[in-house]
């Protein structure tokens, strides 16, 4: 018998996990950032939209390369870390990802990192990226990664919870994108590598490196107004 998993919703489990979030390396997250962050048009005067921003990652890259940011998540947890780091205080607001609470065409670039999965289906929130940003990035966990058996799950003292999650397929995601007006800027696919291969091994996970490099971990895609 493996250990115990006990499955939760994804508000509440983020709400647990964000007093410890960002006290172990991730290699999704360390994967995500490698493979993208040289992709995105950060510019100081620009606009970043993070939607589902966690404790504030993506904002706090846009804010090192001088561009404005703006981070909404539904946890107040998580932004509580955010808001202790000082380029992302006053730029915070609690709002979910398939409501966001500005104008139209109100940034540069919106991007929402592994959260579509936690929606039943993705056309709203993928209506409001393009509503909210001239252009936008989505990223999550690979579905053949998912189809594999990984799954999103956390340890929280001694019990190990399991995020509750939605496989949504690449046409699904790219059909919801296109009746939103817009098109492909570009993707890309990316998988574990040496530069991830140290998180693996800090943890007591080699072989698990060894067979998660197999397949696709993560995809990524950026779609703008036509």
């Amino acid at each position: 018998m493996g250990e115990p998993v006990i499955d939760m919703a994804a508000p509440e489990a983020y709400q647990l996990w964000s007093a410890s979030y960002d006290d172990t390396l991730n290699p999704l997250l360390a994967l995500e950032m490698r493979v993208v962050r040289d992709r995105l048009d950060l510019r100081p005067g620009c606009v970043l939209i993070d939607a589902a921003s966690g404790t504030g990652r993506w904002g706090l890259h846009a804010r090192a390369e001088g561009a404005e940011a703006i981070a909404f998540d539904v946890s107040p947890g998580m932004l509580a870390i955010a808001a202790a780091r000082d380029s992302l205080a006053g730029r915070l607001a609690i709002a979910d990802m398939r409501a966001i609470p500005v104008a139209d065409a109100a940034a540069d670039l919106a991007i929402c990192s592994f959260a579509l999965s936690y929606v039943p289906s993705v056309e709203e929130t993928i209506a409001e990226l393009a509503r909210v940003a001239r252009s936008f990035v989505v990223s999550d966990l690979h579905p053949l990664a998912i189809a594999a058996g990984w799954s999103r799950s956390f340890r929280c003292g001694a019990q190990v919870y399991r995020i509750q999650s939605y496989a949504h397929s690449l046409p699904s995601i790219e059909k919801a994108a296109r009746d939103a007006g817009m098109e492909k800027r570009w993707e890309l696919e990316a998988r574990f590598g040496t530069p991830e291969e140290h998180i693996f091994r800090a943890a007591g996970k080699e072989e698990r490196f060894r067979r998660a490099r197999e397949i696709p971990a993560i995809y990524a895609q950026c779609w703008g107004h036509r």
